[in-house]
């Protein structure tokens, strides 16, 4: 037999075995189909994001908020153009406007159920109407006003149900870091249920320049969407706990561009507890004037990084006095809870109860540490925390008229010309220290912020009584190449400032 026939014989022989295998069934391609329709209807398959089961377990604790308030020519009327769903024209003349916000379920006592949304939600409200994801409505009578707390913006509402209420599960805001989910959950323009999601963007957010407040700003920033009628509502992490209370946004067009604003939920539980037990806000009270830590002031202090809250003065009597806390120092800890920065150290004084019982680390200029401890009085009415009144001081007689220029710095004795016709007029002008007339242009004591007409009193840990003592500092520290702390009097309010070393 030729070799081209045994090979036409062999592909044939070939051909007929595929043939017969594929009949059989003994050819893979059909498994593979049953396998592919298989895998696409199993039910291990998810079909639903992770946010919907945390949405279907939180929505039903969620509250809508329907207020009457009382509105006019106030400064907080800027509050309402910002948060609250409202009408859009502002009357010039007092008004009841209906405002929508949010609220959650938080806690129960028997058929007692508590609520916690913003107080500028309920502020000034006539009537309230609280209504469920349900649609259950409360109203009237059977809404009840717990407490306020405009300094925290917060406000706690009470309901009596028969019926079973969500609560919702708090969680820990501390433990939140920056980029994890959140969730948030409100009637943004009136629309109920809304659920937005995104992330932490930052914390310890302050220093925002809302009409009215908040005083205590600790906020947890989010770009999770939050709008008008969002106030109140939660801020909820991937385990449905709430870590923060939504309260603001940043945004020139009144709507969402990825900047909201939460107060955390450990600063609103403690308010809320207070509100509940008491019917008022009890704040810890320290008696310092602090300020935020610079980068080269914590360079001058030996810090890593700028860190704590600078005690700027100690306010004479306080419990910061009585247990020797000394202006200059930088507080650390409260408690080995590292102070970020001065906000943060408001923030966790106010938190606590007076009586309550502190350890402070503190860092000094030399950058010797030391721990103290101190007892929290009430925070006076009239004084938000870290504030007082600058000491005045007690005067001896300097006839000096010559001036001393060091870093950058020209300064003159406070009996001299110069110094008398800046303190013209001043109510209560400084009797120590020596005034500085001139920051030399293009020096770094220029961009440390020294200013004319700033009176310094204290160099490092050296008090500055006169000109003399400012000549003995500038010996003393002829060689050193580190910023000094300097404590300035300007018009009667001390600050510290860093001065840098010649360059």
């Amino acid at each position: 037999m030729s070799r081209r026939a045994i090979f036409a014989l062999l592909g044939g022989g070939f051909l007929v075995g595929l043939l017969f295998t594929a009949r059989m069934g003994w050819m893979p391609v059909g498994y593979a189909e049953d396998s592919l329709r298989h895998a696409v209807s199993s039910d291990s398959t998810p079909l639903h994001s992770p946010f919907s089961r945390i949405a279907r377990k939180v929505m039903p604790g969620v509250v809508n908020i329907s207020a009457e308030q009382v509105v006019g020519n106030t400064p907080f009327e800027d509050f309402f153009k910002l948060f609250p769903f409202e009408h859009p024209q502002i009357p010039e003349e007092k008004q009841t406007i209906t405002s929508l916000g949010s609220g959650f379920v938080f806690a129960q006592k028997g058929h007692l159920y508590y609520i916690l949304t913003n107080n500028h939600v309920v502020e000034n409200a006539r009537r309230i109407v609280v209504r469920l994801a349900d649609g259950r409505e409360f109203r009237g009578d059977e809404v009840k006003m717990v407490g306020t707390d405009a300094h925290t913006d917060l406000a706690v509402l009470s309901v009596k149900s028969d019926q079973d209420l969500t609560v919702l599960p708090l969680g820990n805001s501390d433990s939140l870091e920056v980029g994890d989910w959140v969730m948030a959950i409100g009637n943004p323009f009136g629309f109920s249920n809304t659920v937005t999601v995104g992330v932490v963007s930052a914390k310890g957010r302050s220093g925002l320049q809302l009409p009215g407040g908040p005083d205590f700003q600790d906020f947890i920033q989010t770009d999770a969407a939050i709008n008008p009628g969002n106030s109140g509502g939660p801020l909820v992490n991937i385990r449905g706990e709430v870590v923060g209370i939504n309260a603001a946004i940043s945004s020139p067009t009144r709507g969402n561009v990825g900047i909201g604003f939460a107060i955390p939920i450990n600063l609103a539980r403690t308010i809320a507890d207070q509100l509940i037990e008491k019917g008022v806000v009890e704040r810890g009270y320290l008696g310092v004037r602090i300020q935020p830590v610079t980068a080269e002031m914590a360079e001058a202090y030996g810090l890593d990084h700028p860190q704590g809250a600078l005690i700027a003065e100690v306010v004479p009597g306080s419990p910061a006095d009585k247990a020797g806390l000394k202006d200059g120092e930088i507080i650390l800890k409260v408690n080995d809870r590292d102070v970020t920065d001065a906000s943060h150290l408001r923030v966790m004084i106010a938190s606590m109860a007076p009586g309550t019982r502190v350890r402070l680390t503190l860092v000094e200029e030399n950058g010797k540490r030391r721990t103290v401890e101190v007892k929290l009085a009430r925070l006076p009415e009239d004084v938000l925390a870290g504030t007082s009144s600058a000491p005045s001081g007690e005067g001896e007689e300097e006839t000096q008229g010559e001036s001393e220029t060091w870093r950058g710095l020209r300064v003159v004795s406070l009996q001299s010309p110069e110094a008398r016709a800046l303190l013209e007029g001043m109510e209560e002008p400084p009797e120590k220290g020596v005034m500085i007339v001139e920051v030399l242009p293009k020096s770094p004591a220029l961009d440390a912020g020294f200013r004319r007409g700033d009176v310094i009193v204290k160099i490092g840990r050296k008090t500055i009584r006169n000109l003399e003592d400012f000549r003995k500092v500038k010996k003393a520290y002829k060689d050193s190449h580190r910023p000094l702390p300097v404590k300035v009097l300007r018009k009667g309010t001390a600050l510290y400032l860093a001065l840098p070393a010649s360059s």
